[in-house]
């Protein structure tokens, strides 16, 4: 009887390993519904950038124009109850009181994104979470390196935040045919750096609380979160019900946060944080809203916003571009952004499971990092916020607009070429879903 022959060892090839272990590819979709919302909501922001963009614009050339006197005494002109310490300038009325209602808009969808969209898995969300974050770090960092022991250092955070409907208006301009799921990415990553740049105004912006009328809008944003909870869809589906009871205790609430010490735009995000995403029945709230009330913010609010923010004389007292302030913004928006992206998205590739996936270039990512470095609306917020003096402040507002400039060009250098391959080479099924 011969004796048996000792078992040769199974040989397990590495393609064999990675079919029972598949690599995760980044930046694909969750679902065909979340496609179409986030399509729905794409072609919103790109209509809205393009009118902030003719905003600032027009407000550029009024600060540079023979109506230049009378362009900025209207900005500084004030008006309101000086009682009820609201007695604030045009400008200022812009800035603390319009940009609420843009931050409302922005915390629907944030609710939305963390109780349904990509953001609330963990495995959806470590992509654009951590990008935003090596875009927040990386800028700051480049900002205070040139700024380093001066007072400017103040203003650390004005190059750490992306324009939402700025860059996805530029991106379908220069770059149609890209991916969707870079789309999509690139708007949540604006979310989340929105997000980032909300808690970095709360914490760091905040000079001092008063905390009486802090505590009294405690009673309105509870009457305002009852209300919602008990009859959310039908605030939702009704012509007038958000106009005359919602909309009153939301602007009690934002005036008791600005008198309170704490950036009155906070309040927007607060009461949004308030809004349910679904009511009693299933429908749609936080959405649902979110649509109804997106033209006010984007054809009004911001765009009013962009017309003073922008509004910056070349001859006035502004130090750009040689002063710290300049340099560090520019160097934060245009360098600081496209490498913190792109290196941390890199990361992820190199030490998890993860990979790009067949359709989507390390190219596309470095321009859509570089899009990122598109920041103008919290930009504009957070650079009067760091100063008091208005030379700082006009020159971080046209640094922040002339880094916006270089980062388009930046980004159309890096996509454009692409194009003309992407228009020959169709998205397939496999790339519009998760693994």
């Amino acid at each position: 009887m011969a004796s048996p022959t000792p078992e040769t060892p199974i040989q397990h090839s590495p393609s064999a390993r990675s079919q029972r272990r598949p690599r995760r590819r980044l930046f694909a979709y969750l679902s065909r519904r979340e496609i179409v919302r986030i399509n729905r909501l794409l072609r919103r922001e790109f209509v809205g950038g393009l009118i902030i963009m003719v905003a600032a614009l027009v407000g550029f050339i009024a600060a540079n124009s023979p109506i230049a006197e009378w362009f900025l005494t209207l900005r500084e002109f004030k008006i309101g109850p000086e009682a009820l310490g609201l007695h604030m300038s045009v400008g200022h009325w812009a800035s603390d009181g319009l940009l609420a209602i843009f931050f409302f808009m922005v915390g629907l969808e944030l609710k939305r994104e963390f109780v349904e969209g990509d953001l609330r898995s963990p495995r959806t969300a470590i992509v654009p979470v951590a990008a935003a974050f090596g875009g927040v770090m990386f800028p700051a960092a480049i900002y205070l390196a040139v700024n380093a022991g001066t007072d400017t250092a103040h203003g650390w955070a004005i190059p750490t935040a992306t324009d939402i409907a700025f860059a996805v208006a530029v991106l379908g301009l220069i770059a149609p045919r890209i991916n969707p799921a870079l789309r999509m990415f690139l708007l949540t990553l604006a979310v989340v750096d929105d997000f980032i740049a909300i808690a970095i105004i709360a914490v760091f912006y905040t000079d001092g609380v008063n905390l009486t009328p802090l505590l009294i809008a405690v009673v309105p944003a509870l009457v305002f979160a009852f209300l919602m909870r008990w009859k959310g869809e039908w605030f939702a589906r009704s012509k007038w019900g958000a106009w005359l009871i919602l909309l009153p205790l939301g602007i009690v609430t934002w005036a008791l946060f600005y008198n309170s010490g704490i950036h009155a735009t906070i309040a927007g995000v607060v009461l949004a944080f308030l809004v349910p995403v679904r009511g009693k029945t299933g429908g749609e709230v936080a959405e649902t809203l979110n649509s109804r009330f997106h033209p006010l913010s984007a054809f009004i609010a911001v765009p009013i916003f962009a017309l003073f923010a922008a509004g910056v004389s070349l001859g006035g007292a502004s130090r750009f571009p040689f002063d710290p302030i300049a340099i560090g913004i520019m160097l934060g928006l245009v360098i600081g952004k496209p490498l913190g992206i792109t290196l941390t998205t890199w990361l992820l590739t190199r030490f998890t499971r993860a990979t790009l996936g067949s359709s989507v270039l390390w190219r596309e990512v470095i321009g859509v990092g570089a899009l990122a470095g598109v920041g103008f609306t919290v930009a504009m917020l957070v650079s009067e916020l760091s100063f008091s003096n208005e030379s700082d402040i006009d020159t971080g507002r046209l640094s922040v607009m002339v880094a916006s400039l270089i980062a388009v060009a930046v980004a159309a250098a890096v996509l454009m070429p692409g194009q003309r391959k992407r228009a020959n080479r169709p998205i397939t099924q496999a790339n519009l879903v998760v693994d």
